[in-house]
């Protein structure tokens, strides 16, 4: 049997096993495989995805766990038997465990915590309790700590009795005899070491710490300029309460950036992947930024409304409209989008506003005058060929008015994009507010409106007393 199901790919011989319902067999299989690949057997097999938790042993059954999509999670906990779902719950580290509870309705929050041991409960209700998106949510209370005056072969020692649980053993973090963190050092340097320095020897003071109430977005920043695997987590009086490892930084990473371009798309983040999120909260988080930009561009038939009596005198001028104000928006959901984007990676910094707002006038001057130079052009190209009977007249004797008009419009608009499309997310981080809420479409819709004043204003300049 065992050579037969190697002749096959590792869902056809889940499929098989399936199939012989032979308990035993598929429960060795499955401790077989890689974590990721039995995940992958989850997604596949979304019928059996209880039963393949069930059947691994339960500290394989919890990393296979923590890695799905918090779907997959719910439906698995909502399968599983009572005793199962507790196993499954006391073998996750805390850190995991917090992140699936905290994407939980609290009724069901309540019912799975008594399923804990109260060790356990104690510390995941801990946890729940600090701010949401903070470190505290995410940190893990499993950790190596050692003292000052313990020599390198009774750290070595430690290491041996309690590294089993701890999330790493990379970096070992000494403290007093209060829990104060006084240093971190790599288990490089204390293998390293003799066995009897003491590591009050090794200590060089470079330690790096997160606050508990510190936004998890700061942490990646922090991580990212210290390169550390893992940095400790302390009170505001220093005390040791956890760690955080680099592969939590990845998932909140991940989490970020999929929030973010949902905002940059002009909705709200799911909570959810998209295709298991409800249909009328789908309805729900999109309507509000509709509305909003559906109201915004009501201010643009206004707009027009307005100008319609020079509209009616040059009807050419209505031509250019599409033209005028999809350049402006573009421009200004570009400028967005990539401040939004650097201001996330930390790039760029609320002290560099003078920097970027030099530097996107500028682009703004250069782009405007490239569009204006080809929007100019393609009227004169018009009027070159109207002369040849090729195509219909549309600009008449003052075609070069018109192309300057054009021109020099696609300038101040291409500007005014740029420049409110850098500036409006500096501005919101100021006030506190997400960056990612100055939305492409949100910028678009604002350039929209102020780029039809623009157009009409530049075509006051140049068609006064003629069309005008």
């Amino acid at each position: 049997m065992s050579f037969e199901l190697e002749q096959h790919t590792i869902p056809e011989q889940f499929e098989l096993l399936i199939a012989a319902n032979d308990t035993v067999a598929i429960y060795d299989f499955l401790n077989d495989q890689n974590i990721s690949d039995v995940a992958e057997l989850i997604y596949e097999f979304p019928d059996y995805e209880a039963q393949i938790i069930a059947n691994m042993a339960i500290h394989r059954a919890a990393s296979v766990f923590k890695i799905l999509d918090v779907a997959e999670q719910r439906r698995i906990v909502k399968e599983l038997p009572p005793f199962k779902t507790a196993e499954l719950l006391n073998e996750l580290p805390p850190d995991d465990r917090t992140d699936f509870l905290e994407e939980l309705p609290k009724e069901v929050i309540r019912d799975l915590i008594k399923l804990l041991d109260p060790e356990e409960r104690k510390i995941t209700l801990s946890m729940l309790g600090y701010p949401e998106d903070s470190v505290g949510r995410m940190m893990t209370p499993d950790y190596v700590y050692v003292y000052e005056h313990n020599t390198v072969d009774e750290v070595l020692n430690t290491i041996r009795k309690v590294a089993k649980n701890s999330e790493t053993v990379d970096v070992i973090y000494v403290i007093n005899e209060k829990g104060e963190l006084i240093d971190d050092i790599k288990l490089r340097d204390i293998i390293l070491a003799l066995p009897e320095k003491k590591m009050g020897d090794l200590l060089d003071g470079r330690v790096v710490a997160l606050n508990v109430t510190d936004d998890q977005e700061h942490a990646g920043q922090v991580f990212k300029m210290n390169n550390r695997v893992a940095l400790p987590v302390t009170d505001d009086n220093n005390i040791l309460l956890g760690i955080i490892t680099i592969d939590d930084m990845l998932w909140v990473a991940n989490e970020e950036y999929s929030e973010d371009m949902q905002k940059i798309g002009g909705t709200e983040a799911l909570e959810e992947p998209y295709l298991d999120t409800p249909f009328f909260k789908l309805i729900k988080k999109r309507i509000g930024w509709l509305i909003v930009l559906f109201i915004g561009e009501m201010l643009t038939a206004t707009a027009m409304a307005f100008f319609s009596d020079e509209i009616e005198k040059a009807v050419v001028l209505s031509i250019f409209v599409p033209l005028i104000i999809s350049s402006g928006g573009n421009s200004g959901s570009q400028a967005s989008t990539l401040i939004i984007q650097a201001m996330a990676v930390g790039d760029i910094a609320l002290s560099d506003w003078w920097r970027v707002m030099r530097r996107e006038v500028l682009s703004g001057l250069v782009l405007g005058s490239i569009l204006g130079a080809i929007g100019f052009l393609r009227i004169c190209v018009w009027h070159l060929l109207m002369q040849q009977g090729i195509i219909e007249d549309l600009y008449g004797p003052h075609y070069l008015l018109i192309g300057f008009t054009v021109g020099f419009t696609l300038i101040g608009v291409v500007l005014w994009g740029t420049f409110s499309g850098s500036m409006l997310p500096l501005l919101l981080k100021k006030l506190g507010a997400d960056p990612a809420a100055s939305s492409a479409p949100f910028v678009a819709t604002l350039v929209d409106v102020t780029g039809l004043v623009i157009y009409f204003s530049v075509a006051y300049i140049f068609l006064q007393g003629i069309l005008l």
